[in-house]
């Protein structure tokens, strides 16, 4: 299971629900993002951020 280490997010479960009400098991996986940063030094960082992170850094802008 794909954990984000910083904000502990983690894939949800519940169920689908037919019209008929029929239940099956379901999951909801987290919408990771490879992002490649470079630092000062010039050298290339990979990070994998959900995209929600990603939004929320820029609107903040640390990241460009």
């Amino acid at each position: 299971m794909k954990k984000f280490k910083d904000t502990k997010k983690k894939i949800m479960f519940g169920n689908n629900r037919s019209k008929a009400l029929n239940i099956t098991k379901r999951t909801w996986k987290l919408n990771l993002q490879k992002y490649t940063k470079i630092d000062s030094q010039g050298k290339e960082i990979v990070v994998y951020l959900t995209a929600r992170e990603i939004r929320t850094l820029k609107k903040k802008k640390t990241l460009t």
